[in-house]
């Protein structure tokens, strides 16, 4: 009898397992949970916990009932109810935020295989979701409670921008988070704090999402409102989702290779960019995001794929 073990590869290795990867990306959004309760109030921290708490109990149910392997504790669904709950207003009601995460794990990551197998990012394909059947409760802004305004239905700054109107916010308050919009893509600022820290630990690469915003902003500096080269960069910077979708939803393992990442950061950031330019919506990052996703296959065509185990010629 052989006893000498067979090895089949190769493989690639790391030491980083889901669950370490989604408790960083969990901590990394917590500065930016911190802050939209700051900017909207208790309520904000409530959305969350119920979008979460929602995401794991669907996750854990549905994977009971058909005698699967229960990995509700690996921290994805967690990831996927604080997306979810940042991609909200906060008057949107407690029913929708429970019947969206219900949707996106039940309908689009479970019954794709779960982690690993769903096409598209859960809580993006969850917003569209609550857009195309509750639009009226998922498109309703109102202004932080930290400008002492009364909470009253109030436009995003891409939304007045859209119709020719005057924001009223600096580009200073757009960093900070001090304007209407979703709950967790107000405050740039801390968006990009929670960046960093993924970057520092290595989960994250922000080549793909340096990619996807150059891309939005040079098509819409281009194609600008008024005629050629007359967009406003830093308005489509800090004005919308953008980077919320950078930095936390774009970067998805989706492609291994670098050729890969930034042909899929570049098709999200053009259908991003044409949704906001052309369409009647203001915002177009779930657009092309998801679209992105949807097409990954059909992109990996485009490109030669290195074959592990040869040398280069």
């Amino acid at each position: 009898m052989n006893n000498q073990r067979t090895i089949q590869g190769p493989h690639l290795r790391t030491p980083r397992t889901t669950r370490n990867i989604m408790v960083h990306v969990s901590i990394a959004l917590m500065p930016a949970l911190l802050g939209s309760i700051y900017f909207f109030g208790i309520r904000s921290l409530y959305l969350t916990v119920l979008a979460v708490a929602s995401c794991v109990l669907t996750e854990f149910l549905w994977q009971k009932l058909t005698r699967k392997p229960v990995t509700a504790g690996d921290f994805s669904a967690v990831v996927t109810g604080i997306l979810l709950a940042f991609n909200m207003p906060v008057t949107v009601p407690d029913w929708v935020v429970i019947l969206t995460s219900v949707f996106s794990i039940l309908f689009v990551k479970q019954m794709f295989g779960g982690i690993g197998s769903n096409f598209v990012n859960p809580a993006l394909m969850g917003r569209l979701f609550a857009m195309v059947v509750w639009p009226g409760a998922v498109m309703q802004y109102v202004a932080p409670a930290t400008l002492g305004t009364d909470a009253v239905s109030s436009a995003t700054v891409l939304g007045a921008a859209k119709t020719g109107a005057e924001a009223g916010y600096s580009y200073l308050q757009m960093f900070l988070g001090e304007t209407p919009g979703a709950l967790g893509e107000t405050s740039k600022l801390l968006l990009l704090v929670g960046f960093a820290y993924l970057c520092y630990i290595g989960i994250v690469n922000a080549e793909a999402a340096i990619t996807y915003v150059v891309t939005v902003l040079l098509l819409t500096f281009v194609f600008g409102p008024s005629g050629l080269f007359t967009g406003d960069i830093l308005l489509n910077l800090f004005g919308g989702g953008l980077i919320l979708g950078a930095c936390f939803m774009l970067t998805d393992y989706v492609f291994v290779s670098r050729r890969g990442r930034i042909l899929y950061a570049v098709t999200a950031g053009i259908i991003t960019a044409a949704i906001r330019i052309f369409s009647i919506y203001p915002e177009g990052i779930c657009f092309g995001i998801l679209t992105a996703n949807c097409l990954a296959g059909a992109l990996s065509l485009l490109y030669k794929k290195h074959i592990y185990g040869t040398k280069k010629a």
